[in-house]
């Protein structure tokens, strides 16, 4: 997909030109590292494509996606402390390197950095912008919290799943797509709409995640197939597992809660989610969230030539096996 490996340049070219200071340079080289260790880029280019399709100048909105793509990794910093984690695709984590009190004031500053720069607009978008983002930066904070309640909590509903998910991971893609939208004067029936497409985007793009990580390809994936298994992970289709599975079938499970053997415990569990068919019913969720994506963007009122890009995008995430 070249257009969006042009844009994921236009975007790496931006971070790697950061204006920010470097002294101490305890606190601002763990920041350079992490920005440097790549990622699809995918929430910036967001900002750009829905600029682009309300026929806004990219480099009019450079500045937001910047911002959107620094709150982003100011979560994975954070996010990364929270879960002891000790590689973020394949490198070592910024607590692990340095030490989580370094990690905890560098993703700080990220964060301060991403507002500097999502203010760098006209004036008249100022409040819009912040209102936004305020309400995202808030939500993504509610749904880290709910997803660490989860790993205490025995009876997680799938409902409560698809919330946290939505907050955690799907109302940045749909700030994302907002920004670009306030900053090219659409109305606020697109807004709502462009906004909505990413949230359902996000939603079906976290479960088909899920999915990859039970049936993915181990070497195109980048982690371990299973991983959630092994750690009992409340996952969709763990939950559509437990609310399908018969007496004996709940022996199972309870029984593997425990297992040592990685292997074995994966092997095991995968084969109840196949008994289940809970792969189909995953893919099934999925699909309904990707089509109610694509009935908000098309009810954007602009031409629907416009929107190509975006539904490529959305079509490239929905087909990736990594």
């Amino acid at each position: 997909m070249e257009q969006l490996k042009s844009l994921q340049q236009e975007i790496e070219a931006a971070l790697a030109n950061l204006k920010i200071s470097n002294n101490p340079k305890s606190l601002y080289k763990p920041i350079s590292y992490f920005l440097s260790i790549g990622g699809k880029r995918i929430r910036p280019i967001l900002v750009l494509l829905a600029a682009r399709m309300f026929n806004n100048k990219r480099q009019d909105v450079l500045n937001q996606a910047l911002a959107v793509e620094l709150f982003h990794n100011f979560t994975l910093v954070h996010d990364d402390i929270m879960d002891n984690a000790p590689l973020r695709r394949g490198i070592t984590t910024i607590h692990e390197k340095w030490n989580p009190s370094q990690a905890i004031l560098s993703g700080d500053v990220l964060m301060i950095v991403a507002y500097q720069y999502l203010m760098r607009t006209n004036a008249q978008y100022l409040e819009a912008l912040l209102n936004s983002f305020n309400k995202m930066a808030i939500e993504v904070c509610e749904g880290q919290q709910m997803d660490m309640d989860f790993e205490q909590r025995q009876d997680v509903s799938i409902p409560e799943y698809i919330e946290m998910i939505r907050l955690k991971t799907s109302v940045l893609l749909g700030c994302a797509l907002e920004i670009g939208a306030i900053v090219s004067d659409a109305s606020p029936e697109d807004k709502k709409h462009i906004y909505d497409f990413g949230v359902n985007i996000g939603l079906a793009f976290q479960i088909q995640d899920d999915i990859l990580d039970v049936y993915g390809d181990a070497e195109k994936f980048g982690k371990q197939v299973g991983g959630d298994i092994i750690s009992n992970k409340k996952t969709f289709l763990y939950l559509t597992a437990r609310n399908d599975a018969d007496e004996a079938q709940q022996a199972i499970f309870e029984a593997q809660s425990t297992n040592e053997n990685h292997s074995e415990k994966v092997e095991i569990i995968r084969g109840l989610y196949d008994e289940l068919n809970i792969r189909q019913k995953s893919e099934f969720a999925m699909q309904e969230f990707y089509e109610k994506a694509m009935q908000h963007l098309g009810a954007i009122c602009i031409d629907s030539s416009c929107k190509k890009e975006l539904i490529v995008l959305a079509d490239y995430l929905m087909g990736r096996d990594v």
